[in-house]
């Protein structure tokens, strides 16, 4: 038997077939211009080669879980990605979570379910949006800034705001500053706005950092030193919530 949990986000679309102890097929895909239909191609594929009554569970989660008409269950984000990452690591406490559009701060309890959590959804300060809108700025694909940033001096770029952000990244590019320092710069900004998020919250042991900027190295080393600790990456950060809503599923 197996569930399905589909994590629909406001950049990617995540799914997970999972068989009550390992991932057996990870999706992601870009979300689009419809979340319903990212979604049901998601699904069409963890499907491939299953049958539909070997299925227990379909659960949705994330910002587009309103239009998964399809799905037996609709639980927000926040308790899947707790549910997601106690299931991959039962010593994490507290968890960052970046992605496209907004970020977040979760604490856990000892059971694994949420103690705590503050969200940042007002501003795309820091998140993969922040990211992408700058990174383009250097003629530079988001997946390369780190290829980019990598042992570079980062340069001062003191707005968050992404607007203001964008000119002052415009004015040091017309100063000949180089691109390299500018992404180190830009990363380095989305560091000290989640160290800040976090110390803002509650930070209780071990940190688990989640969503599709931990995917960049230099990103996750600008937060640990920082923080002066190790953070726990997944080996797949963005399929978190996904994971959490196929182990709900499974129950």
């Amino acid at each position: 038997m197996y569930s399905i949990g589909i994590d629909s986000g406001s950049v990617a679309t995540k799914g997970v077939l999972f068989d009550g102890e390992n991932i057996v097929k990870k999706v992601i895909i870009p979300t689009g211009w419809s979340p319903k239909t990212s979604s049901k191609q998601v699904l069409e594929i963890l499907l491939e080669g299953i049958l539909k009554e070997d299925i227990k569970k379909i659960v949705g989660t994330g910002y587009g879980r309103v239009s998964m008409d399809f799905v037996d269950k609709k639980v927000t984000e926040i308790t899947c990605h707790t549910k997601g990452i106690h299931f991959l690591n039962k010593n994490i406490k507290t968890i960052l979570d970046v992605g496209g559009q907004d970020s977040k701060i979760i604490n856990l309890d000892n059971e694994g379910s949420i103690a705590n959590f503050m969200m940042n959804d007002k501003c795309a300060a820091g998140t993969g949006r922040f990211l992408e809108i700058t990174s383009n700025l250097l003629g530079s694909d988001i997946q390369d800034i780190d290829s980019l940033a990598k042992d570079k001096h980062p340069v001062n770029i003191s707005s968050m705001c992404t607007v203001f952000a964008e000119s002052e990244i415009v004015s040091l590019l017309a100063q000949n500053v180089k691109k390299e320092n500018v992404a180190a710069g830009i990363l380095q900004s989305i560091a000290n706005k989640s160290v800040a998020m976090l110390n803002r919250g509650e930070i209780v042991d071990e940190i688990a950092f989640t969503g599709g900027l931990a995917k960049s190295n230099v990103l996750v080393d600008m937060i640990e030193k920082i923080l002066g600790k190790k953070l726990f990456i997944a080996d797949d950060t963005q399929i978190i919530g996904a994971l959490g809503a196929a182990v709900i599923g499974f129950k």
